[in-house]
């Protein structure tokens, strides 16, 4: 009886079948059905591919027709020189932009959030979104002419004349810094819609008991901002091994590479410049699974974190 009752409540809710809740409300799913389908047709089916992972591919064969060959063509990247440099500089790239550029929007949306001028905050905003809109082509053009050794912005204020871009050690300080200057206000936008929610009693009543303005942003808008940090954190920390090759190659010079050679750069330049499809395939599909791996870590951890923090 009890598990008749279970299916019962399973196929009813709120006193309306399946059926009928389909009935009602068909022009919302028929405008849910394209977007589903968009994503099946463009994302799904083309994992179909994969499989020439496994398989030494040639176009006229095509993939069913193509040879298979296993696991060979991850063993010969895990056998090449750079191979664990490569799998380092991604790793190192990833972890320091997400470590810097993370907590940055949230402490400007913090600050901006404390602005009452309203023209001012506006202004504000614009200057820090207007990066965003950049090309990256663009964007590593400024680059080069600010580190330039002769003229460059950085070397005039600085005094000297060394180029930036030949050293080693400067090249992940400057993929993360221009990372930061050009996303960073495009990132504080959910963050402000999160504070704009805010109930503005609960500020009035903490002005009356005498909070200042850090503890009203510790005890009100951190808490409130808790939920949407995590999940960005977990949105982040899915795109944690795909660092971004068009900087990086825009940036790159023989004399960095041993910071500046990464699995995605790699790539592109095996499969596209190449033509080296399997071989590609095989290295972007073991990028893919780190990546799903650490996903899955990071959710993990989050989570716990989220429900164990306590502000008060």
């Amino acid at each position: 009886m009890a598990k008749k009752t279970s299916v019962a409540v399973g196929r009813t809710v709120g006193g309306k079948t399946l059926k009928k809740r389909l009935k009602d409300n068909w022009q919302l799913y028929a405008m849910l059905l394209v977007p589903v389908m968009l994503t099946i047709i463009y994302k799904y089916i083309p994992m179909y591919g994969i499989q020439i992972a496994f398989k030494d591919f040639t176009a006229s064969r095509g993939i069913w027709g193509s040879k298979w060959v296993g696991l060979q063509w991850f063993e010969r990247f895990f056998s090449a020189p750079n191979c664990w440099r490569m799998i380092k500089n991604t790793v190192l790239l990833s972890l320091y932009s997400l470590l810097w550029s993370f907590p940055i929007p949230i402490v400007l949306a913090l600050m901006i959030n404390q602005l009452r001028f309203r023209r001012f905050k506006g202004v504000v905003q614009t200057i820090l979104y207007a990066p965003h809109f950049i090309s990256i082509m663009v964007i590593c053009g400024m680059i080069r002419i600010f580190l330039s050794p002769s003229g460059g912005l950085i070397n005039l204020i600085a005094g000297t004349s060394i180029d930036f871009l030949t050293e080693s050690s400067a090249f992940r300080t400057i993929y993360v810094a221009s990372g930061i200057w050009q996303d960073a206000g495009w990132g504080i936008i959910v963050y402000m819609a999160t504070l704009a929610n805010v109930d503005t009693s609960l500020y009035e009543a903490a002005k009356i008991d005498g909070a200042s303005m850090f503890q009203r942003i510790r005890f009100i808008d951190i808490p409130e901002l808790i939920p949407t940090i995590v999940l960005m954190l977990i949105m982040s920390a899915g795109n944690l091994m795909n660092v971004g090759f068009e900087k990086v190659l825009l940036l790159q010079t023989d004399l960095n590479k041993a910071t500046s050679d990464v699995i995605s750069v790699y790539v592109y330049q095996q499969g596209i410049e190449n033509a080296k499809y399997s071989y590609s395939t095989a290295v972007g599909l073991f990028n893919t699974v780190i990546n799903i791996i650490l996903l899955i870590i990071v959710n993990k951890i989050s989570t716990r974190v989220s429900e164990n923090t306590s502000f008060v």
